[in-house]
């Protein structure tokens, strides 16, 4: 489930390896929209894309076939995520069914942001099937929920058919998606996420996907179990 702070800023401590221009600020301002708060100036050093470029990441191969991201263009895209959104068990969690508007509002609040989210379908042997954000959790507000490390990278999920839940097939695209972010964002040691803990199904998928459960942690619109996959674990599960 995305995250639902509506605070308009957020301010952190700029992570190790976010170099800092002499004389300016150590705070960022984490945005959302509307008032501005101190503002680091990007840095020729700190790199534009803060997620590594995902629309190059490339396929993976999955026991259910190659799998790729593709992030959204709202033009193509709008129709499928605002149907998959009013699923009643997606929207029991996701909290964005109604009109196209609806959705449209959430994609475009992150298009229009500094790439430190970015949404995607997940396409199974060439057919979009699920909704994913990949995005910065230490630049995110859930960094304020626990001890987040420079470059942890999050997830948010969804699978769009009812014939694609209940037979394991999340727990399996969620391990190809770690692995991705691992394997294409060399800087990140960890893959965060935080599904409602109401959602056992969600919470079981990423344990199958060698996850653990770190803790729970009450977010704004949910409480929540912080899972965690770490790279210096990576060859034991």
């Amino acid at each position: 489930m995305p995250s639902t702070d509506t605070e308009d800023t957020l301010e952190l401590r700029l992570p190790a390896g976010f170099p800092v221009p002499p004389g300016e600020s150590e705070t960022r301002n984490v945005a959302a929209t509307g008032r501005r708060g101190p503002v680091v100036p990007r840095d020729s050093a700190v790199p534009a894309d803060l997620l590594d470029g995902i629309g190059g990441w490339g396929p993976a191969a999955t026991p259910a076939g190659d799998f790729h991201l593709r992030p959204v263009r709202i033009e193509r895209d709008l129709p499928r995520i605002a149907r998959w959104m009013n699923d009643p068990t997606v929207a029991a969690f996701w909290d964005l069914a109604g009109p196209e508007a609806v959705a449209a509002a959430h994609l475009r609040r992150q298009l229009a942001g500094d790439g430190r989210s970015v949404p995607c379908l997940g396409v199974l042997q060439g057919t979009p099937m699920s909704y994913w954000e990949i995005y910065r959790a230490d630049l995110d507000p859930l960094a304020r929920s626990y001890p987040a490390r420079p470059h942890d990278t999050g997830i948010h999920l969804l699978l769009g058919s009812v014939a694609d839940r209940g037979r394991g097939l999340g727990a399996v695209l969620l391990r190809a998606v770690a692995d991705l972010v691992l394997d294409r964002r060399p800087a990140c040691a960890r893959v965060v996420a935080e599904p409602d803990l109401r959602n056992t199904p969600s919470v079981s998928a990423f344990l199958t996907a060698g996850f653990r459960f770190s803790a729970e942690i009450g977010l704004p619109a949910k409480r929540a179990a912080l899972m965690i996959r770490e790279r210096a674990r990576r060859g034991l599960l």
